[in-house]
């Protein structure tokens, strides 16, 4: 029942086999091994610890931390020259995890003390000096590697010589308290510091001011400090000292070992720049240790191996491991096999045919194993397109001369649901081109044209013009024949699909204004449902206390004339990044019992209160706004929303003198407290709506109180989404997004009754996912609608004062008065010519009558209302008078 043998004795000893448990499910699972080491220590079992961090090494790199712990635990157990023989081979599997100098320091100290053995101080020396190349650099910690060499060697009464070199070679590298090392060797060297010494000092010295900014951004930077780890090593590559470059690297890859951006930059500067053998394979295993499930790393991986000379059974080992790696994506083990293929390929002599056996097996083998292993756990292939097949059956065209096995598998290739792709066709005649001949490659065209469907047109012009340089007059007209009837044949399917397409949108929109109109009527007959009571009750105190509808920023908004339309305020209250909230209505002085209702008449509140207006306290009370108008029950609905909160005093929804409800209203609470948890419900959906909750502040008192809350800048990782259909959900554009990143939020976007616009925000969890999904949606269809995304870019929207124009009616209208009902929609004048105004107060009409003097009379187009304003001097006219004026007798 356990692993290993063994029966928990008690339940110490079981929660110890858990993590045992957990590992004979799954053994690449890093936790659980972490885990198990943890617990073996503090049970102090250190043969089975001993096998744990044994069978944890095979699998992964170990922290510095483990490896530490490790080593003291084997160096404690060291008994004879055998042991520490074993303990020198674990220090060398440590120090090729990662360049840790504490894992160094450690090293050359266990070496000192066995340097007893017969050529034990020349090993000492061996490791130090090995030790100062890995990490002598390291501008924090390689000092205490000079330090401890230069003591071993003082220890041993070496030959001066031997110490001036230490100290020479240290001065001229950049460390961090250099100074202490120059002031230690003036006053350990006789005859002073020698000049060419102080020249290598002072040159370090520039090198360390320079790198100083850098080191101290990375040391006072919070983990994993990818960005300045990233500052740093374009700051060494600019500098350009490869030993510099590579040791901050290994820095910036001890912290960040699970980053395969970092591995892919550090593997290929030493591909491109170092070049070294053994430096570079083992970046590379490293790499893929770190990291297996990157795919792009194996594939670096296997082209330095070859790229180094190494032995076909140490590549095929590699490429083993690799298809062992557990890839994320299909189409990743499509890639590791084509880099394995290839370089099957290029081993091959085609004159012998041991390689060209073993190379069409591989083929063989990696047709099965996508076909088998990789949709069996992807439920595809990954290689839609056949590249693999293509590339077998180029090589057997062109270095085998074997057409017929070429085109045997261009059959399996268009069988595989590739027949319909014009690219597919003409790749094949390519190669019939090519290495084929001229009869073939007219089949593979009347194939061709009989078969694709997405570029028909280019195909038959293909076809055509091979008729005109290789056909004869039968073989044209063959081609003529066959090109007009596949043309004619899509022609009058793409008008039939255009025509389905047409009238099952015109059938959604039908549906759709059917619904909404049975919405309304619905709507309408609730509210009149709902209405109880006496229309014209008490309403006065709810509004003189509460504010007046007309004063809502959404009308101050559209303007106290009347000109703005609905969509800007909806526009206002859906669209703006998180959307604009409502404000709490100012305070208004208004007789007791009455408000105005939106065309200025004075109308009772629609229920009376049963709080008093001293009973009312902005401070205990918040402003709910953004509720649905077809609420049901929104005081119910509210006191259960905010009663985690505290206790509900009242709760006040504002109703239009109809009955129905305006979509806002106040929470008071008994204590104030409750007012900062109800605060925090913000933005919380009711009825599947976000509603906003503000403070409840007076703005005639506090006109400087800051409600609305939206965004107008750039909102780089979120996306608008237009033009979607009505009948979109939430989870169908999840399905839709999630493709291209991780969705952290969707709101759909809809009018005030809450029916739906089209319209919809996505957040992503970064930009550059944002980015992805505008490229790949964009131009999509969905449910036969076109979607248009974009960066979400919500636009800039201000307070207007309330005497000033509103600035949707455009420049011409500000420069227009209005009158008392604002401008007509045709703004054609209904006042007769005869009564414009005369540009000479003397002169005679057309007919020849005098105008009345000083008489100034406008239209709406030419700056007015449309009336007439008469000098009171002027003698009054009858009605005769304007009769003869309008028919000019």
């Amino acid at each position: 029942m356990f692993p290993d043998g063994f029966t928990p004795n008690s339940s110490h000893e079981f929660l110890n086999l858990l993590p045992l448990t957990c590992l004979s499910i799954n053994a690449f699972d890093y936790n659980c091994h972490v885990d198990l080491i943890k617990l073996l220590q503090q049970e102090g079992k250190l043969h089975r610890l001993r096998k744990a961090r044994q069978k944890m090494s095979e699998l992964f790199p170990l922290t510095e931390e483990i490896w530490l712990d490790w080593l003291k635990d084997e160096i404690r157990l060291t008994e004879d020259e055998s042991d520490r023989e074993k303990v020198y081979e674990l220090f060398e599997r440590a120090v090729k995890d990662y360049v840790c100098p504490e894992i160094w320091l450690e090293y050359v100290q266990y070496s000192i003390g066995g340097m007893g053995a017969q050529g034990g101080i020349e090993r000492v020396r061996s490791i130090f000096e090995r030790a100062l190349t890995a990490v002598g650099l390291h501008m924090t910690k390689g000092a205490s590697i000079w330090e401890a060499y230069r003591e071993f060697e003082i220890l041993l009464n070496a030959q001066l010589e031997r110490i001036h070199t230490l100290f020479r070679r240290q001065l001229a590298v950049p460390l961090m308290d250099m100074e202490g090392t120059y002031a230690e060797y003036a006053d350990w060297a006789d005859d002073g510091v020698p000049e060419t010494v102080t020249h290598q000092y002072r040159r370090a010295l520039q090198q360390l001011e320079k790198c100083k900014p850098v080191e101290e951004a990375l040391l006072v930077s919070e983990p994993p400090k990818l960005a300045e780890y990233q500052a740093y090593i374009d700051f060494e590559m600019k500098e350009g000292d490869p030993a510099r470059v590579q040791i901050i690297f290994e820095r910036a890859l001890a912290e960040n070992c699970l980053v395969p951006d970092l591995w892919f930059k550090y593997t290929t500067y030493l591909d491109r720049q170092l070049k070294i053998k053994d430096l570079v394979l083992s970046a590379h295993e490293r790499a893929v240790r770190n990291c297996p499930w990157t795919m792009g790393l194996w594939k670096s991986y296997l082209l330095a191996l070859e790229r180094h000379g190494a032995d076909h059974q140490t590549v095929t080992d590699v490429f083993e491991k690799a298809l062992n790696a557990g890839f994320i994506q299909a189409t990743d083990y499509v890639e590791i096999w084509q880099s394995n293929l290839g370089y099957l390929r290029r081993r091959v002599d085609f004159k012998w045919s041991r390689e060209l056996d073993e190379l069409r097996a591989a083929f063989a083998r990696s047709l099965d194993y996508l076909k088998q292993d990789v949709e069996e756990r992807f439920s595809e292939s990954g290689d839609l397109s056949c590249t693999i097949m293509q590339v077998w059956a180029r090589i057997e065209a062109l270095h085998c001369k074997n057409m017929q096995k070429a085109r045997e598998l261009w059959d399996s290739i268009m069988t595989k649901g590739n027949a319909k792709y014009a690219n597919m066709w003409l790749e094949y005649y390519n190669l019939e081109r090519s290495y084929g001949d001229a009869a073939h490659c007219r089949k593979a065209l009347h194939r061709a044209v009989q078969c694709t469907s997405d570029y028909p047109e280019h195909v038959c012009d293909v076809l055509l013009n091979f008729e005109r340089v290789e056909g004869s007059l039968e073989d044209w007209d063959a081609a003529v024949q066959k090109t007009e009837t596949k043309l004619n044949r899509v022609n009058e399917q793409r008008v039939a699909e255009k025509e389905a397409l047409l009238t099952r949108q015109e059938e959604e929109k039908a549906e759709h204004r059917r619904k909404a109109k049975a919405d309304k009527k619905a709507q309408k007959k609730s509210q009149k449902a709902n209405r109880t009571g006496d229309k014209r009750k008490a309403e006065d105190e709810y509004e003189e206390e509460w504010g007046e509808d007309e004063e809502l920023p959404s009308k101050r908004l559209r303007g106290e004339e009347g000109f703005g339309s609905t969509a800007t305020e909806e526009l206002m209250e859906t669209e703006s990044g998180l959307f604009g909230r409502r404000a709490p209505p100012p305070r208004k002085s208004e007789p007791p019992g009455f408000h105005k209702n939106q065309q200025g008449l004075s109308e009772a509140p629609r229920q009376p209160q049963d709080m008093s207006k001293e009973q009312r306290k902005d401070e205990d009370s918040v402003f709910v706004s953004n509720l649905a108008f077809n609420l049901e029950d929104p005081e119910g609905k509210l006191r259960t929303f905010f009663q985690g909160c505290g206790t509900v005093q009242q709760v006040r929804p504002v109703f239009t003198v109809k009955g129905a409800f305006r979509g806002y209203c106040y929470v008071q609470f008994e204590d104030r407290l409750a007012v900062a948890e109800a605060l925090k419900l913000d933005r919380q959906e009711v009825d599947g709506r976000p509603i906003y909750v503000s403070p409840c502040v007076d703005k005639n008192k506090n006109p400087d109180f800051k409600v609305f809350k939206y965004k107008t800048a750039v909102e780089q990782h979120k996306i608008f989404i237009s033009g979607l259909p009505y009948s979109c959900t939430k989870e169908t554009l999840e399905d839709l997004c999630k493709q291209h990143g991780t969705v952290k939020a969707i709101r759909l976007i809809t009018n005030r009754s809450g029916k739906p616009k089209g319209l919809a925000y996505v957040e992503y969890e970064n930009e550059a996912q944002a980015s992805q999904a505008v490229l790949k949606m964009d131009g999509t269809m969905l449910e036969n609608f076109t979607l248009s995304v974009a960066i979400s870019n919500p636009p800039s929207r201000k307070m207007e004062d309330k005497a000033a124009p509103s600035r949707i009616l455009g420049a011409a209208m500000m420069r227009q008065p209005q009158g008392a009902r604002g401008k007509g929609r045709t703004q054609i004048s209904l006042l007769p010519r005869s009564l414009y105004r005369q540009s000479d107060p003397d002169a005679k009409a057309e007919n020849g009558t005098i105008s009345a003097p000083h008489a100034t009379v406008t239209d709406g187009v030419h700056g007015g209302p449309g009336t007439a304003s008469l000098d009171t001097q002027t003698k009054s006219l009858s009605n005769e008078d304007f009769a003869r004026m309008l028919l000019k007798k």
